[in-house]
């Protein structure tokens, strides 16, 4: 395949390995597992042969914080201001109205409709969920493979790797 056709078939980021893979090593840290590609890289090993491979994957949720009504109002507040700079801004685009009116306009209502909406929406939730969090999926093990073809030279390479 060439032009077009291969670029359609190509996937976009990364792959599963394909063909025989050789495991250099398992690590319980992504910076461990980094550490040994960064040193084959640096002397000079075919990098694009290995992958670093997560797996034992969980749910993370990190509370940041207890959610009160005044956080939750001015969380929708910001929420619906921005969406008003962004009515705003179609405004403009749209019809004959001034920047500043179509400003004001925007944020005016965007700013009223979020925090009504947020008061709203943390009303109905009748205490059940009063925190904020981030979440996240995060592996419990990294291991690094290597093409077999490859795996030799790789071990060879990282036996002047210091523990």
């Amino acid at each position: 395949m060439t032009g077009m056709a291969a670029a359609i078939g190509r996937r976009a980021g990364p792959v599963p390995p394909a063909g025989e893979q050789v495991s250099l090593g398992s690590y319980t840290d992504y910076a461990e597992a980094q550490r040994v590609v960064d040193y084959l890289a640096d002397h000079d090993f075919e990098v694009e042969t290995t992958q670093i491979i997560g797996s034992d994957l969980r749910m993370v949720e990190q509370i940041t914080g207890k959610l009160t009504w005044p956080r939750a109002v001015l969380s929708g507040v910001a929420g619906g201001a921005w969406f008003g700079v962004f009515v705003g801004l179609l405004l403009r685009i749209l019809t004959t109205v001034s920047f500043g009116r179509a400003m004001e306009f925007g944020l005016s209502w965007g700013v009223v409709f979020g925090g009504v909406f947020a008061a709203v929406g943390f009303g109905l939730t009748g205490g059940r969920r009063d925190f904020t969090s981030r979440s996240a999926t995060v592996p419990s093990r990294f291991e690094v493979l290597v093409a077999a073809a490859h795996s030799g030279h790789a071990r060879t390479v990282l036996a002047g790797l210091s523990p």
